[in-house]
């Protein structure tokens, strides 16, 4: 106040620098001088209507009249010994006598939460339907989206959400093409061409059958998946994979196969004939 209204209004600023005045420091100075440890009741001492009326000295206030008797005194009170108690003291003195249920009152059969019928424990349906929302009561379905098989802008094939489908072919595709599996499931996928990088995201129960790759085949976030290359790879990766089974040719056996947070990881070559197991 005293810096908003110091330019503003001066009955604001006066009125506040007042204020403040009688604080700092005839208030504060007083407190500390008659009741530094706090208020001190007197327990004998007598009503404020009662009280005689005096003239203020000159410099600090008159100290305030003391209120009435209170009932955690430790000082004995003989005015108030012939009148009956009141507040906490009546009750330590029932609570001592022992009759502490002499004024209670009996609960009726009438009055038990069992038998009132104005209060009762059942939820009708209304009020079931009232209180539940529409996010709660309405089933969440997941959508899934259309399988996809298709040349995106000329270098991608995009090979997406086939569940069950064992002819999934890719024929006409060149060096400069890579291939993007992502979420199919009991399905087969050929490969009959060259292709720069063949990837296979969130895939299970996938087979993959490829000739030739330029620069990676890449398996990430798959189960249960199998892959062959018939002809060459230079490098095999295989990332957060839970059980993959790669059939390598006599011509990718110089491949580098990396592996990262995967098990179950199986690399089977061909054997010294055509005839011999792998």
């Amino acid at each position: 106040v005293l810096v908003e209204y110091k330019t503003k209004d001066p009955n604001h600023f006066e009125w506040a620098k007042a204020l403040k005045e009688l604080y700092l420091p005839g208030l504060r100075g007083y407190v500390k001088s008659h009741y530094p440890l706090g208020p001190v009741w007197n327990a004998s001492g007598v009503k404020v209507s009662a009280a005689p009326s005096k003239a203020p000295q000159s410099g600090a206030p008159a100290p305030p009249c003391p209120p009435p008797a209170s009932h955690f005194t430790s000082e004995p009170s003989k005015a108030s010994s012939s009148q009956p108690k009141q507040g906490m003291s009546a009750v330590f003195q029932e609570l001592s006598s022992g009759n502490v249920t002499a004024g209670l009152r009996k609960v009726t059969d009438d009055m038990k939460a069992k038998n009132r019928t104005d209060r009762t424990g059942v939820v009708s349906t209304s009020e079931k339907q009232t209180s539940s929302t529409p996010s709660t009561t309405t089933p969440t379905v997941k959508k899934v989206a259309p399988p996809k098989l298709e040349l995106q802008m000329g270098r991608k094939w995009a090979v997406e959400n086939h569940i069950g489908n064992k002819n999934l072919v890719i024929d006409d595709c060149d060096a400069k093409q890579s291939v993007y599996v992502f979420g199919c499931k009991d399905s087969v996928l050929q490969i009959q061409g060259k292709v720069n990088n063949i990837t296979l995201d969130k895939c299970t129960k996938m087979g993959v059958l490829f000739k030739d790759v330029v620069a990676a085949f890449e398996i990430v976030n798959c189960n249960g998946v199998e892959a062959q290359c018939q002809g060459s790879a230079p490098t095999i990766s295989v990332d957060n994979t839970s059980g993959a089974q790669l059939y390598l040719s006599k011509d990718s056996l110089e491949a580098a196969i990396t592996t990262a947070k995967s098990i179950d990881i199986n690399v089977l070559v061909p054997g010294a004939t055509s005839d011999a197991d792998w």
